[in-house]
């Protein structure tokens, strides 16, 4: 399978391959053959058992930490005059080299229709740094946002499953469609209208300057998530995973899944904010034995932590050997 080319296709909506059974190599067609009649509950079971005693969420309490430190430090620099993390998360520096997101850059220059010299030191420096980082790592590691939806999702699960409420999907590419309508609204426009309304940038400078009025769309946004649709905004709106996850395609940091531990339990998908990506851990949907997470993963190592097999682990291409 071409990793680009099923990257790119997932993040812009497309479901993820399905594999032709004729190009599946005999290994892998033999692992899902030895697993017919074996993977009983009772197995899993012991298998769940076992990895609960070792299990420490390591990943989730060290992206939380990651995400809380970032914009701490924003906050920290501007309070006590550091200059350590200046300006916000759009745009900031950080002990004199400058930082620009890569979608708020784009819309800036879409919007005045030429190219700012500290945008490009800003963007260049961004974009190597999640070019290595990989896939939606922004999200799921930097962005403010992210956490608050993480915790209201809590609660919307809650109510989902005491079948107080239910959840809506939307359709995958529809954050497609407003990547464009945000990129057109800028050029027509001339002004920013993505970033007036992004709950990132809001978000964040409410940290380091405090709270505004714009905070009450941050608050909306939240209940629509709560009450009516799963992580609505990061799913099915935000263009700056869509920005990230095509810069982190090529990206030698992954999650690789192993289908011959798996036991296809299903709890990766039921955990993932993106559950598409990992459609692969479906019983027969796998193209090779180790396969590769495509780049709209957002790194977040969830099911990396969740998984009762070790089937799902992070590697570094090319050092994954040595390591």
């Amino acid at each position: 399978m071409n990793y680009i080319k099923e990257s790119l296709s997932q993040v812009f909506g497309n479901q993820p391959a399905r594999p032709d059974k004729n190009e599946q190599s005999v290994e892998l067609k033999d692992i899902y053959l030895s697993k017919r009649g074996t993977l009983t509950k009772e197995s899993l079971a012991a298998v769940e058992l076992e990895h609960g005693t070792h299990v420490f969420k390591k990943w989730h309490r060290r992206r939380w930490f990651s995400i809380i430190l970032v914009n701490f430090l924003f906050l920290i620099s501007y309070k006590f005059d550091v200059q350590l993390l200046e300006g916000a998360m759009t745009a900031s520096r950080f002990v004199g080299f400058h930082f620009a997101d890569l979608n708020s850059a784009l819309q800036v220059m879409l919007a005045y229709k030429h190219v700012v010299l500290n945008l490009v030191i800003g963007t260049t420096t961004v974009f190597i740094m999640w070019l290595l980082l990989g896939g939606r790592t922004f999200c799921s590691w930097a962005c403010p946002y992210h956490l608050l939806s993480e915790w209201a999702e809590f609660l919307h699960l809650w109510l989902v499953n005491r079948k107080l409420i239910k959840n809506h999907a939307f359709h995958r590419k529809t954050r497609s469609v407003f990547f464009v309508i945000f990129a057109l609204l800028a050029i027509l426009t001339g002004y920013t209208v993505f970033e007036t309304i992004s709950p990132t940038g809001i978000v964040s400078r409410a940290i380091v300057y405090g709270p505004g009025v714009a905070m009450i769309w941050v608050g909306v946004l939240l209940l629509f998530e709560v009450f009516y649709s799963r992580r609505a905004w990061c799913r099915y709106v935000c263009p700056i995973g869509v920005t990230y996850a095509v810069v982190g395609t090529f990206s030698p940091v992954r999650v690789v899944y192993n289908a011959e531990a798996c036991h296809h339990e299903g709890d990766c998908r039921k955990i993932c904010l993106v559950p598409h990506v990992l459609d692969l851990t479906i019983r027969g949907r796998a193209h090779e034995v180790n396969q590769d997470i495509t780049s709209d993963c957002t790194r977040c190592g969830m099911c990396v932590d969740v998984c009762p097999t070790d089937s799902l682990n992070f590697k570094i291409k090319g050092l994954d050997k040595f390591l």
